[in-house]
């Protein structure tokens, strides 16, 4: 598990050189238990969110990748062709700078920046102070760009409706296999930068089947952010996800 954020400090553990593991019995039931409990109170912080969204009729996506995956190009593209059709707003998770929330700004949208620091994710907390600020109006959709990272945002449950997984082709085609949680947390999957798919050794066959291996109900949509190749059909189902109805916290 990554290490907490600034307000779980009194729950850190540590891996990095100079900070001993503490390998007994006592200590491994120990770090389980300090993990669980940070798991757990973000659960419960999660469906706070999650009720305090569909309580407003908000629709809230989370998007996760690897750096680079091209999340940022994407949503940029995505709040352009679809602010004629219900309000966006965007939270931008990044452990430092603010650039992501001013080109989504520049596109034409509301964007709230959490910088993390040494923390790999979001969490449910950040995304709680965010949506008290963004306060989203009733029917729209709120887009949280997630720290770049496969691992620790699988973990996180932040009250959304669903994990997009965003995937570029110049990454390879063995990342179904190799971050099987994040697939298996995931809703959808975008496949990005198809136009690149000429120029780099990646099967698309193998993909799939690494998908499929993980998770057989994961929908792989395969796009170019840049020059909007299948773009529609991931229009299309954030559309279907806006005329679904929020389930309320239990």
């Amino acid at each position: 598990m990554c290490k907490p954020n600034a307000d779980e400090h009194s729950h850190s553990h540590h891996h990095g050189n100079g900070h001993p593991h503490t390998h007994d019995a006592e200590g491994q039931t120990t770090r389980v238990r300090v993990e669980r409990d940070v798991l757990d109170k973000n659960d419960r912080l999660a469906e706070y969110n999650r009720g305090w969204l569909a309580g407003r009729s908000v629709l809230a996506l989370n998007l996760v990748s690897s750096p680079g995956a091209g999340k940022t190009t994407l949503l940029e593209r995505t709040v352009r062709d679809l602010a004629a059709e219900f309000p966006v707003s965007v939270i931008e998770g990044d452990q430092e700078t603010d650039r992501d929330a001013q080109r989504i700004r520049a596109a034409g949208c509301r964007a709230i920046q959490i910088n993390t620091g040494v923390a790999c994710h979001l969490d449910a907390s950040m995304v709680a102070r965010a949506l008290s600020e963004l306060a989203p109006v009733s029917g729209s959709v709120v887009f949280v760009e997630n720290v770049g990272n496969l691992v620790c945002p699988a973990l996180f449950d932040l009250g959304e409706r669903a994990k997009v997984v965003v995937c570029s082709v110049p990454e390879g085609d063995d990342k179904p296999l190799k971050y099987p949680h994040m697939f298996r947390a995931g809703e959808i999957v975008l496949l990005n930068k198809m136009d690149l798919l000429a120029h780099v050794p990646f099967n698309l066959d193998r993909f799939l089947d690494g998908v499929r291996a993980v998770n057989s109900e994961l929908r792989v949509i395969p796009i170019s952010a840049l020059h909007g190749d299948g773009l529609a059909d991931w229009y299309d189902w954030i559309r279907d996800q806006v005329a679904r109805p929020q389930r309320a916290a239990i």
